[in-house]
């Protein structure tokens, strides 16, 4: 990897459709915005009609001819992950950039019943992916990219408590789902493999991005001090989010990316250029993977046939 690899490195996207989940803000919003510079047709998938074409109209404000389109994808609802991918337009799907997300939220529960963020962050795209596959499978070298965080290292999956019944501690509820990301692209690259597809699985994570992940949780919980201290983070420690999605962008287009990388920032993992990421080394168990991909099928219903 270049040690200055920016956006204006991204290869020619044009022919290309890809698929970004929220992309109304954050690094959502420039991974959409940046593919569409480039050419792609892209597909901001948010939970939000308002947000979403509000974000639409901002990147026809930013990129002159940008090609992009809204349609609504709510993760915490399998019923919504199902509609967008029963009525999803195109006839392949090159880039699937499974970015939505939440963090340290107080406990909830999704619509099916999972906890919040292990049932959105991991069974909401685990389950999108694994219906718009056959899309992806159409699409000559079309990639997957789940974004994870560096913040997975707190702990692995509770294989045994996957939806934190036993105990919820926000922080490493959410850690578990991170971890769960990366074993979800390990798993699928090897799957993806032994089927002789030439489908990439690839993983990233923005480091220390300036975005309203950070003061989410706070907030829904009235916490002032502690939202008034994210924002603070934000403001003088985090890099912008224009930095934050590089990771990303690097693994959806670059062309040496190989599949089950990790890519995130190059200066201790929280700023700086795309380069390979250190990972837990419990992402890269087969055993855990593929009991975590029986599980997550039995609790979405959703099988990849791969």
């Amino acid at each position: 990897m270049t040690q200055g690899w920016s956006a204006r490195d991204i290869p020619d996207q044009s022919g290309r459709t890809a698929v970004v989940t929220g992309a109304n803000s954050g690094i959502g919003l420039v991974t959409a915005r940046e593919l569409a510079r480039k050419g792609a047709h892209v597909v901001l998938a948010c939970r939000s009609e308002e947000r979403g074409k509000e974000a639409v109209a901002l990147i026809h404000r930013q990129v002159y001819g940008a090609d992009v389109e809204f349609r609504p994808l709510d993760l915490a609802d399998l019923s919504s992950v199902r509609a967008f991918a029963e009525t999803y337009p195109h006839e392949r799907l090159d880039l699937l950039i499974n970015n939505a997300g939440v963090m340290a939220l107080p406990y909830g529960k999704t619509a099916d019943g999972f906890e919040r963020q292990f049932g959105v962050n991991h069974l909401g795209h685990f389950a999108l992916t694994g219906l718009l596959l056959p899309k992806l499978r159409a699409a000559p070298s079309a990639r997957v990219v789940s974004v994870s965080s560096g913040l997975h290292a707190l702990s692995n999956v509770d294989l045994t408590d996957l939806n934190s019944e036993r105990g919820y501690r926000r922080w490493i509820a959410y850690a578990r789902s991170k971890s769960a990301n990366l074993l979800f692209i390990h798993e699928l690259s090897r799957q993806l493999r032994s089927a002789g597809s030439d489908v990439v699985a690839a993983a990233a994570h923005p480091g220390y991005a300036a975005t309203n992940l950070q003061t989410a949780g706070a907030r829904m919980e009235g916490r002032r001090l502690a939202e008034r201290v994210a924002q603070l983070g934000n403001r003088i420690v985090a890099q912008p989010a224009e930095s934050g999605a590089l990771p990303t962008l690097y693994a959806a287009t670059a062309p040496s990316v190989r599949p089950d990388s990790f890519t995130g920032p190059r200066i201790q993992g929280w700023r700086g250029a795309p380069t390979r990421s250190s990972r837990a080394k419990w992402t890269l168990n087969d055993v855990t993977g593929e009991r975590l991909w029986v599980a997550s099928e039995g609790l979405t219903g959703v099988r990849y046939g791969l």
